[in-house]
């Protein structure tokens, strides 16, 4: 079903992206507001948050980001932007969704959002262990730092009003079947 819905969602994201069809709405109705996008889990929606973890899973050279802005590898398991990207772009929050750990992430950044997924993650702890990346345990624990530094930025009551009007992605699982599950002995 997750795949299904993230199948639709991509699609019309990409129809409204590159051919602007009017079929496919680009703005919320009025009396709905997103202000922000988080977004935790897998290489899916991870732009970059694994470019300074020592692990071997990375993408931060090329041939990857050989389309994206520049042509700079950013991070991101893609040649130009991911879903989250397509997301917040659609929502008019911002071209592209931030990966937490980048250094470059100013204070600004984090009143519309960032991505604290980490490539190679997944439901299971075990499976962001066997590759040295940010579990989803992690990555929650990241996003209560975040929580912290937003009070900073934006106040208590503007920070609230963020957190319990956001949207929240989740995307992972992929990488516990292939990595955990079938190929590794530790999970049988």
């Amino acid at each position: 079903m997750r795949l299904l819905f993230f199948g639709l969602v991509l699609i019309s994201l990409l129809r409204a992206e590159t051919v602007k069809v009017t079929a496919v709405p680009t703005t919320l109705p009025k009396n709905i507001q997103i202000p922000a996008v988080f977004a935790f889990g897998d290489s899916i929606v991870d732009p970059g948050n694994n470019n300074d973890l020592y692990t071997t899973l990375k993408c931060n050279f090329p041939p990857y980001g050989r389309d994206f802005m520049g042509g700079k590898p950013s991070g991101r398991y893609s040649n130009g932007k991911i879903p989250t990207d397509l997301i917040a772009k659609l929502l008019g929050l911002k071209e592209l969704l931030p990966a937490y750990l980048d250094p470059a992430l100013k204070p600004q950044d984090l009143l519309t959002g960032v991505s604290f997924a980490s490539g190679g993650a997944g439901y299971d702890p075990i499976t962001a262990q066997l590759v040295t990346v940010l579990g989803l345990p992690d990555q929650l624990n990241l996003f209560k730092q975040y929580i912290g530094k937003l009070k900073a930025v934006a106040g208590e009551e503007r920070t609230a009003n963020i957190l319990s009007n956001s949207l929240y992605l989740v995307f992972a699982g992929t990488d516990d079947i292939a990595g955990t599950y079938y190929i590794s002995p530790i999970q049988s």
